[in-house]
């Protein structure tokens, strides 16, 4: 590794997807806990068998780093099979709600809710999973007026191009490559924060002439790792890339978008996936993330790692390579 790249914030453990929240004044990080079950790497992320979840906290950047303990376990959730993957967590009112996908009995990916009384949990999960949930990466955001959207979705071993009629389809059916794109799914919260109040609606990333991203366009095109910010009043979507292995993101003046594409914020990390949040804390910004490094390029054993990220006057986001001295 180069020495400019940043050290992995836990070495005890293998961790990825962080999704990361300043609650109570404290940075609180919600990443999945990658373990090597001796699965076989394929196509549908098998390999990626994790069981349960950890959260952490940091009071400053740089500063320790402290583990909460277990959070949820797969044991804890009634409908859920296996694959605890990537999630994320909300407040209202007092109570913490931590969203994470799980297969099904029917290894079908939904995503479920737990509850808890304080931001590291322990977390209480729902009996069922949220009703019309469907795919991975949950991320939830707060916006100014108080309403919570879920935005979600990922292709390949996240089955959403087993969604496209609406209904789960056991094969892949993907857009010809001169096609528009699959699309990021968004649902606003009920009130209750465990239901949608409406059904998942398409999120559009289009191109600077308004054109919508076409699926073989795979250096732009969505594949997974959703994630919502503000910075002066516009709303930043981010995701990965996938194969191409970018962190990437549009812009748009409401939540639901278009959303206009505008860039990489982060350049390929090693391994083959990799997956972002964004957090202002202390008057900085921030990019945590993962990488492979830790496992010495073992894909589906990562750390999460953090870096400063920048704007320029126009609101455009300074590129990031996670390795450059």
């Amino acid at each position: 590794m180069e020495t400019g790249s940043p050290k992995p914030l836990i070495t005890n453990m293998y961790t990825a997807d962080p999704s990361v929240h300043v609650f109570n004044n404290k940075l609180y990080i919600y990443p999945s806990h990658d373990i090597d079950s001796k699965i076989a790497n394929d196509a549908d992320g098998n390999h990626f068998n994790m069981r349960d979840y950890h959260v952490f906290s940091m009071d400053s950047i740089p500063g320790k780093v402290t583990d909460h303990g277990t959070a949820l376990d797969v044991d804890q959730v009634a409908w859920a099979k296996k694959q605890l993957w990537a999630p994320d967590a909300a407040e209202k009112n007092g109570t913490f709600f931590f969203y994470f996908p799980a297969k099904d009995a029917n290894n079908v990916f939904r995503i479920g809710v737990a509850t808890g009384k304080k931001p590291e949990g322990p977390f209480k999960a729902s009996n069922t999973y949220i009703s019309g949930s469907f795919s991975i990466d949950p991320s939830v955001f707060k916006d100014d007026d108080g309403s919570y959207y879920m935005y979600f979705g990922g292709i390949m071993g996240g089955q959403l191009q087993k969604w496209t009629t609406g209904s789960y389809a056991p094969e892949d059916v993907y857009p010809a490559e001169d096609s528009s794109a699959l699309c990021p799914k968004i649902a606003k919260l009920s009130s209750n924060m465990i239901n949608f109040e409406e059904p998942p609606k398409d999120i559009q990333i289009i191109d600077k002439n308004g054109k919508p991203l076409l699926a073989g366009d795979h250096e732009r095109r969505f594949f997974e790792a959703a994630w919502m910010h503000t910075y002066n009043g516009k709303y930043y979507f981010s995701y990965s890339t996938g194969d191409t292995h970018k962190i990437v993101y549009a812009t748009a003046n409401n939540p639901y978008g278009p959303f206009t594409y505008q860039g990489v914020i982060l350049k390929p990390v090693v391994g083959w996936t990799t997956h972002h949040s964004i957090v202002k804390f202390k008057g900085k910004w921030y990019l945590f993330f993962h990488d492979s490094s830790l496992s010495e390029g073992k894909t589906h054993l990562r750390c999460i790692k953090v870096t400063e990220l920048h704007y320029n006057k126009d609101g455009s986001i300074q590129t990031i390579d996670p390795y450059s001295k």
